[in-house]
């Protein structure tokens, strides 16, 4: 198993016996419990929040599970495992939200899709978004379960992402003011059933494709299938993504997203430097000045990415594999700067990224989810391009 690649990798073969990395698991679970009971005690949703996100970085890392490199062999060597993967979290996905979506509440309480404009900034973005995975070597998830699983790289990705998604913020009005849908889904035009039932012939329609195109490739995984320390095989991670995710939208009351927790985390770098929100008409809109003022320990999706972060940490503890090394060549090092500020730069003028945007915008049956996939994959084609002038393999 290959932890560090930031997204889908194929596992190779790990002794049977695993002996977990005891001092890190208990600093990595001390820690966790630590935040776990002081964001409870504030909220008790925020804390159950925090645990899906425990369970999301768990998942990714057990599982491997990312789109950079699935995107990657897929379209340079026609292998299709692991994008078949996110077709069946895509469609259990789906059957999940619809019924809660379509009541508009569950237990009383409010739900919304994640659903947004589908136009030429999401598109824009979409394809940035692409290009910029490819040459940091993860996506938004990928890059939180990387660095959680000690991965030094993917911190400098990490840095720039957070500082893409703060310029982004201050040139979303320019964005804006180009041609755009109004927010539209499947269920608002054709209703939930028949929303539901036409994205699963297309979700269908598409494992039929991959599978008709598909080349012969290695089996992602020549060890046993360990549920504690792993590796996870990649439809496990599929189902329990759409599981935690579907998760999120009960609790939260909103889909799984990761990038918006970016962009804060960045405009709170830039006001401890002395920028000044009020310079900026995004950043004086209630719910940004609300969250640029308060604790990210307030924030839903800053408290669901630490989650990850931590959630990666345990896995690769109890992997044995939490081994960070400074050992890192500039150029792959440049390589995941600029792959970073190109993620959180399109991430915030396309309404998300791979997560908040694609899987759980195409759940939500939103089409801007569907929109940012088919932007998002020339510009992976154009970075897998990219790659070779900074060192990268393909």
């Amino acid at each position: 198993m290959m932890p560090l690649a930031g997204s889908s990798s194929l596992h190779v073969a790990v002794p049977h016996a695993v002996r977990p990395q005891h001092g890190v698991l208990v600093a990595g679970l001390a820690l966790a419990a630590a935040l776990a009971l002081g964001i409870a005690v504030r909220s008790p949703r925020l804390g159950l929040t925090f645990a899906i996100g425990l369970l999301l970085g768990v998942t990714l890392y057990h599982a491997s599970f990312g789109f950079t490199a699935a995107y990657r062999r897929l379209l340079t060597r026609r292998e299709v495992s692991a994008v078949r993967a996110q077709v069946v979290m895509l469609a259990l996905a789906t059957l999940l939200f619809a019924p809660v979506l379509a009541a508009g509440s569950i237990a009383a309480r409010e739900v919304v899709g994640a659903v947004a404009p589908a136009g030429w900034q999401v598109a824009a973005g979409a394809f940035l978004f692409g290009i910029g995975m490819q040459l940091a070597s993860g996506c938004g998830s990928g890059t939180l379960y990387t660095v959680g699983g000690g991965s030094v790289r993917m911190l400098a990705a990490l840095a720039a992402f957070c500082a893409g998604g703060f310029l982004a913020s201050l040139q979303i009005g320019w964005w804006q003011r180009l041609p755009v849908w109004e927010s539209r889904s499947l269920a608002q035009l054709a209703g939930w059933p028949a929303a539901a039932t036409i994205q699963l012939a297309v979700l269908a329609a598409l494992w039929y494709f991959l599978g008709r195109i598909a080349r012969p490739e290695a089996r992602q995984s020549a060890a046993p299938w360990r549920l504690v320390t792993g590796p996870w095989p990649w439809m496990a991670g599929a189902v329990m993504l759409a599981l935690l995710n579907f998760a999120t939208l009960v609790t939260a009351g909103h889909p799984w997203s990761i990038t918006w927790a970016f962009t804060l985390w960045g405009a709170k770098a830039a006001a401890a430097l002395g920028w000044d929100p009020q310079s900026s008409p995004f950043w004086t809109g209630a719910f940004q000045r609300d969250a640029l003022g308060a604790s990210i320990l307030e924030d839903v999706t800053s408290v669901m990415d630490i989650g990850i972060l931590l959630g990666a940490l345990i896995a690769a503890a109890l992997a044995n594999r939490f081994r960070p090394s400074l050992r890192v060549g500039a150029r792959a090092l440049v390589a995941a700067a600029l792959g970073g500020l190109a993620m959180g730069y399109g991430a915030r003028i396309a309404y998300g990224c791979n997560i908040g945007a694609f899987f759980s915008g195409v759940a939500s049956t939103s089409l801007h989810g569907w929109l940012w996939i088919a932007a998002a994959l020339p510009g992976n084609w154009v970075g897998i391009r990219l790659r070779p002038w900074f060192g990268l393999g393909n």
